[in-house]
């Protein structure tokens, strides 16, 4: 049976409260747990306390092999109960198709418009040379 730690969603429409719980990989995410472990409450201003936790119980948990979840991590790495390894994923901050696609428009524009000047600064030249 694989433990996981992670969120249960609690608390009304647009107002979000969360149990952090130990429960079975496989039960609902609001459904059932093994043991309640914490809470966080997101709609708290960021200096109050937002999260609570029951470090030597998740500290059992974690020795027994369970699993938490990202969001989960980041708040015990705050408490100093565990370290999260930094992610790097390059792709995201890449803009989108279309925005990747008028980039590139706008620089087949920039190449025509300066083609143009260095052609019309060359003819230019051979006019005045002409001229004399």
């Amino acid at each position: 049976m694989a433990i996981k730690i992670r969120l249960a969603r609690a608390g009304s429409k647009k107002r979000p409260y969360y149990h952090i719980v130990a429960a079975d990989a496989r039960a609902p995410r609001d459904g059932r747990f093994i043991e309640d472990l914490g809470s966080w409450n997101p709609t708290l201003p960021k200096d109050a306390k937002r999260v609570e936790l029951k470090e030597d119980r998740i500290k059992e948990w974690l020795e027994k092999g369970a699993q938490p979840t990202d969001r989960v991590m980041r708040f015990l790495d705050e408490a100093g109960l565990m370290k999260r390894p930094a992610r790097n994923n390059p792709e995201k901050a890449k803009p989108g198709k279309k925005a990747q696609e008028r980039e590139a428009e706008r620089k087949a524009a920039e190449e025509e418009a300066a083609a143009a000047a260095a052609e019309a600064e060359t003819t230019g030249g051979e006019e005045e040379a002409a001229a004399e």
